[in-house]
């Protein structure tokens, strides 16, 4: 019975000790171990891939609305020479697919077709930059927080059988629980992050995707027009 009192002394002091503020986030993060430390790094990463991918989507996704009626006309007056440097000046993923074309003018249409989707490709491998590593963070950040919660059970039970039957304390077992329930939120709010930074991302680059193919079949309808 006095053991029991004073577990629950220690505990309401605790309880007490949360509730009054005295306690912050980033003691909170600190029970959590060195599981934090590689949660926090990763969430890092999250967020610096994130914004660096992000501005470069938003500068990709700028095209001149009159891009594709200037390379027309160019081409039709015969002045290649001036549709490739209105691609040069230019700086996106769709000028630069248009270029590979226009340089290739004279040649077989399945020829420059060619050339055209392989240079699309190699832009959409560039805008992909690091996306594996925040699809791989969404998935691995909630996993690494539940391995932390087995870690903290691991050590509550662990101070448990070094206690014995009657002289457990919620004390005894704090440091594991706090382990293991602050690196499973840690993980989560990570994860979550990461993963909706994925999709996000995804979609932007689909939508630059969807205006590459769209400039290459308006390009090999050009060049498919009948010469007057």
């Amino acid at each position: 019975m006095i053991t029991l009192l004073q577990t629950g002394i220690a505990d309401s002091s605790t309880v007490s000790a949360i509730e009054t503020g005295s306690m912050s986030l980033f003691d909170l993060a600190v029970k959590g171990g060195f599981i934090m430390i590689v949660l926090a790094l990763l969430s890092l990463v999250a967020v610096y891939i994130f914004v660096e991918r992000w501005l470069a989507i938003k500068n990709a996704s700028k095209v001149d609305t009159h891009f594709m009626n200037n390379i027309k006309n160019n081409i039709h007056d015969g002045k290649i020479k001036s549709a490739i440097n209105l691609c040069q000046s230019n700086n996106s993923p769709v000028a630069r697919m248009i270029e590979k074309g226009v340089e290739r003018i004279g040649r077989p249409l399945n020829d420059i077709q060619a050339s055209v989707e392989n240079v699309g490709s190699l832009e959409v491998a560039r805008l992909e930059k690091g996306m594996p590593i925040l699809a791989s963070i969404s998935g691995g950040a909630p996993m690494i927080g539940f391995l932390g919660t087995v870690i903290g059970m691991v050590q509550a039970f662990y101070e448990m059988s070094k206690a014995g039957g009657n002289n457990i304390q919620i004390s005894m077992l704090s440091s594991g629980i706090y382990t293991a329930m602050i690196t499973t939120i840690g993980g989560l709010i990570v994860g979550i992050f990461a993963y909706f930074a994925y999709n996000y991302l995804v979609t932007q680059i689909n939508h630059i995707v969807y205006s590459m193919e769209s400039k290459t079949i308006e390009f090999m309808d050009l060049l498919n027009e009948p010469i007057n």
